[in-house]
């Protein structure tokens, strides 16, 4: 890298402007230049009218105020204490920090009304610590590159340009602030579930007729606790960690992906009986309105969906149904024709009292579905061939059978085995079980009191429980919400209160890339916003001491296209400091 000089005439006048460049070899052995930051104009002229003067932050001074730089080999005609000489040839770039992706992130934090939100709910200690910008801090950095407090306080922060964003140095991220931040969250919560649902409603017209309803749980990997009252309990694991205790997630979302509310449940609760709580906290923040709760199999109990229809206004509701009721409607479901809603979707209506059984099939899912089943089956088939050929004993042949099992286990349910005495394997495939599974692959059993609802519209509605299945997948995949490093139960559940905010800014961008740029993903936006770094010019004056200029890298053209299509403007650059020989940002 280094300094080049762009003379312009412009006026009758010489101005001689600054840039930093590369130099990058390419085929053929070509070299070519690449502008990596754009410094502006040191002035060059000798006539004190000419001079162009720069906002520059003194220490000492409580404002900025403007300077000449001129170089150390062009003198000012008129030379007083706002000229500045800077020797360019001792130009150093230190400090390179990611700074695109942490701009937006504050930006989306803005748009949200949050700074404003925290600054009122969090007011600073006595010893003036700003517990807002501690927590915008966290929530960025849950955002963008998520991990534990510790390496917040040891390396993300000095590596990004949180500091020059929030104006805020490294005193914020004291280890033991990061942790006492998170004590002061918890009984804010119903007041930013409200506040994140009126801002959404004012930016993008967010509605509460169909709400989205499901669970999911997180593990931890550490000895069960103590105390009896924790709700870290073994239960039924979503993530196939059985041996793990866990805590159970219950979120509602929208169908657009804005998350409205959440719980964090014992990891033993079963899912039916975690839907009350959140019909009587919607019902108390948006009142008794129509609104249609779609949700999963198995969350629903018949005592909750006789409360639901016999509310005033009546509950709306589109469920899936168990496997098990299934099999008690198909033979009153067998003599009813299909009916084409869609292309590659049919489905059969049975009406029954006060609601409606609708029987879907999808002809995707059919030959996915049909796909994964006989990729299972082969599979298996092919080891229990192996298995009839091995001379085992009895025990050695039960553990592989076992294992086989745990590996393949759609696929064993279609099998016969019977291990012999002797350590043989006797082998068949149950030919009524494949014929039952082929039937109803494919095949969604619903079940809705919208009894006059258009088949195609209930379809629809159904596949919208696709969003939460998603907002999970966010929550543990992009936004690491586990391993969870915490040990007290108040911060286990702020942890996931800031795993919460970072997806309601996830949400909010993703909601804009659908407007404003239709195919990007929130991830892929927040990568492309990396590029963007910030770097700090050293620039040492004649008189000893040395100018600062913190400067972001000017976007590349596919950059520069994105924050057009989103509507973005970059800020101007931060204004230069000058300090004392030696005493200039590390």
């Amino acid at each position: 890298m280094f300094l080049r000089c762009h003379p312009r005439q412009k006026d009758g006048k010489l101005h001689r402007y600054w840039s930093i460049v590369e130099s990058r070899r390419v085929t053929g052995g070509g070299v070519v230049q690449r502008r990596l930051l754009y410094l502006g104009e040191i002035n060059d002229s000798q006539q004190e009218a000419w001079r162009e003067t720069i906002a520059v932050l003194e220490d000492g001074v409580p404002a900025p105020r403007p300077m000449a730089l001129f170089p150390d080999d062009r003198l000012p005609a008129v030379p007083d204490e706002t000229v500045v000489q800077v020797r360019l040839r001792d130009l150093t770039i230190r400090r390179p920090r990611q700074w695109g992706a942490c701009w937006l992130a504050c930006r989306l934090w803005a748009d949200l009304g949050l700074d404003t939100f925290w600054a009122a709910r969090l007011p600073p200690s006595r010893k003036g610590t700003r517990w807002d910008l501690i927590l915008a801090a966290l929530t960025a950095y849950r955002l963008l590159d998520p991990g534990s407090e510790w390496r917040l306080h040891r390396q993300w922060y000095l590596q990004s340009a949180m500091p020059d964003l929030l104006g805020a140095g490294y005193e914020l991220v004291e280890i033991h602030k990061l942790y006492r931040c998170l004590d002061h969250l918890l009984p804010c919560k119903q007041a930013l579930f409200a506040h994140l649902t009126a801002r959404w409603r004012d930016l993008f017209n967010l509605t509460h007729e169909v709400l989205l309803y499901d669970l999911t749980s997180t593990y931890f990997e550490a000895a069960p606790p103590d105390d009896p009252y924790d709700k870290r309990k073994f239960g039924h694991s979503r993530d196939k960690r059985r041996d793990c205790v866990q805590l159970v997630l219950a979120l509602i979302i929208t169908p657009e992906g804005f998350p409205l509310a959440y719980e964090v449940l014992a990891g033993n609760v079963t899912d039916n009986r975690t839907l009350r709580l959140f019909l009587r906290q919607i019902e108390r923040r948006y009142g008794k309105a129509e609104r249609i709760w779609l949700m999963d199999r198995g969350i629903p109990t018949e005592a909750t969906l006789t409360q639901m229809r016999a509310g005033k206004p009546p509950v709306r509701y589109l469920v899936g149904t168990p496997k098990g009721r299934l099999s008690k409607l198909e033979a009153a479901l067998l003599d009813l024709p299909w009916q084409a809603v869609r292309a590659g979707i049919t489905v059969k209506l049975l009406p029954q009292a006060e609601e409606l059984y609708v029987l879907a099939r999808s002809a995707s899912r059919v030959a996915k579905e049909r796909a994964i089943r006989r990729k299972q089956l082969k599979r298996l088939w092919q080891r229990l061939r192996q298995l009839q050929g091995m001379v085992l004993t009895r025990d050695q042949l039960l553990l592989k059978l076992g294992a086989a099992r745990q590996r393949w286990p759609a696929a064993w349910r279609l099998v016969e085995v019977d291990p012999q005495p002797d350590g043989t394997l006797g082998l068949g495939l149950n030919r009524a079980k494949l014929r039952q599974v082929r039937r109803r692959e494919g095949r969604y059993l619903l079940r809705t009191n919208l009894t006059g609802e258009d088949p195609a519209r209930l379809w629809e509605l159904y596949m919208r429980l696709v969003a939460v299945e998603e907002a999970f997948k966010t929550l543990k995949g992009d936004l690491a919400l586990r391993p969870i490093h915490h040990q007290v139960l108040s911060r286990i559940e702020a942890h996931i209160f800031v795993a919460f905010l970072a997806y309601a800014l996830h949400a909010t961008l993703r909601r804009r890339l659908r407007d404003l740029a239709p195919g990007l993903t929130s991830r892929a936006v927040l990568e492309q916003f990396r590029m963007i770094q910030m770097v700090d010019v050293h620039l040492p004056t004649t008189d000893g001491r040395e100018l600062v200029l913190a400067r972001y890298t000017e976007p590349e053209p596919e950059m520069s296209l994105l924050l057009r299509q989103l509507r973005l403007e970059l800020p101007a650059q931060p204004t230069p400091r000058l300090h004392p020989e030696g005493a200039g940002m590390p």
